[in-house]
């Protein structure tokens, strides 16, 4: 296929100062190793971490509500007595009274409420770390967007380059031609306009490609918004033939049902929802709770002895028969809760279909542009060249040579567009299935 034969056209050459710069600048950043670095040093994917461990200390909490409490305690009260016998108190009105005592308590029973409390705190860490990940998705895929974007503007640096190599050696012919008495002042301004209009054209891209190079920096967590010391960002390699064959969207839509971290977190937000529903529903069971008391009273003095302590133990049911209908309203609005859950969740499912199909799209265009700007960039080559000779040989005019010239740039530019398209989309699809954290150990972070 004509295409297979262009790979060399699709990366466009730059400058030696700039290969000089690239050969000696170690290591290169690929894509893998930004989007591994945005992981592990991104303050927003930090504070999803944080949010992942409050939770799990929630369910901690509640799993605390198992086990008995002790709790120890002791008081000091001096009372005033406003008409108290002298037999009993003497010349003084007052008293004072010292208490000591320990106490245990343990619900044997409180109608499932603390099971269900328990599994709806699993259920929102089992949330929470899946809303982590989606962060991480969404992080990776802005990585990989800021990283494109990066390589395309230094394509487009290398283009405009090219064209002022090429205004630059046209000029140097005029001016020998004009020397000899065969060429005139108007084709060497000429293409002295076309140098200064190329070099405009580089310090526009190179702008853009620093700005695209300070925006991946923060995306990886560099607080300079440079990237490390020493790393270059990597060239763009050719196409692979990998890259061309495009996936099943069946099979695209069932990973992503599977793997997609937005939809686990639904998932567990319904669990969580029900689980809410059962806790409600404890209301409408008997309580039942054991206590043991070993407790003290003293008059006077702190100087407690065994005789001022007593011991209880008792085992207190209880059962609520009216509260105004407080148990049956909340066991109505964790019911709607559970409905909110479910709807959610069949949302970001529709959404998620809806993403990956959007992403197939993309892809399929990004494809179908490539091979076209492939083989127009090699006709628009092939066009300039020959007009280039019938210029040398006063066959054709200046002007035709200038559109020939502005063509070709502008097919690169669209060649080097369509190139990075592709790289984006299959990140786009990627990141719609969930697949784009598959590399990562993300869970381990």
């Amino acid at each position: 296929m004509v295409w297979l034969g262009l790979l060399a056209l699709a990366a466009p050459a730059i400058s030696p100062a700039q290969e000089a710069t690239e050969k000696t600048a170690a290591p290169v950043l690929e894509l893998i190793e930004a989007q591994r670095m945005a992981l592990a040093e991104n303050p927003t994917l930090d504070a999803a971490l944080d949010r992942v461990r409050q939770v799990r200390a929630r369910v901690d909490q509640a799993r605390s509500e198992y086990w008995p409490r002790l709790d120890a305690s002791t008081s000091g009260a001096q009372i005033w007595y406003g008409e108290a016998p002298a037999a009993v108190l003497g010349a003084d009105d007052s008293q004072d009274i010292y208490t000591a005592g320990l106490r245990a308590s343990w619900t044997l029973f409180d109608g499932f409420e603390r099971k269900f409390r328990t599994l709806a705190a699993q259920y929102g860490a089992e949330g929470s770390e899946a809303a982590r990940l989606d962060a991480a998705r969404l992080l990776l895929a802005s990585v990989a967007d800021a990283f494109h974007n990066a390589q395309l503007a230094r394509e487009n640096i290398a283009i405009a380059r090219a064209d002022e190599r090429f205004n630059r050696r046209l000029a140097e012919d005029a001016r020998a031609r004009r020397r000899v008495g065969t060429g005139s002042l108007s084709d060497v301004l000429n293409f002295e306009v076309g140098i200064n209009s190329a070099r405009a054209d580089v310090i526009r891209a190179r702008e853009i490609y620093e700005s695209a190079l300070y925006g991946l920096a923060v995306l990886m967590g560099n607080p300079d918004g440079r990237l490390p010391a020493g790393m270059a960002l990597a060239p763009l390699p050719p196409e692979s033939e990998a890259m061309l064959d495009l996936p099943d969207p069946a099979g695209a839509i069932d990973y992503a049902l599977t793997h997609r971290p937005d939809i686990h977190q639904g998932e567990s937000a319904l669990k969580r929802a029900e689980a809410g529903i059962g806790q409600a529903r404890a209301g409408y069971l008997p309580r039942l709770d054991l206590s043991a008391a070993y407790e003290g009273e003293r008059t006077e003095d702190l100087d407690f002895e065994s005789d001022d302590f007593d011991a209880s133990v008792g085992l207190t049911l209880s059962y609520n028969i009216f509260q105004g209908g407080y148990t049956r309203a909340r066991v109505r609005e964790a019911k709607d809760g559970a409905a909110e859950a479910r709807n959610l969740l069949t949302d970001a499912r529709n959404t998620t279909v809806a993403d990956v199909r959007t992403a197939m799209a993309s892809l399929r265009s990004a494809k179908d542009q490539l091979l076209l700007q492939r083989e127009n960039a090699e006709l628009v080559r092939r066009n300039r060249d020959l007009v280039e000779k019938e210029y040398g040989a006063g066959q054709t005019s200046l002007v035709r040579l200038n559109e020939a010239q502005r063509n070709l740039i502008q097919a690169r530019g669209r060649l080097a567009l369509a190139r990075v398209s592709l790289r984006q989309a299959w990140q786009g699809l990627k990141a719609a299935t969930g697949e784009i954290v598959a590399p990562f150990d993300v869970g381990d972070l």
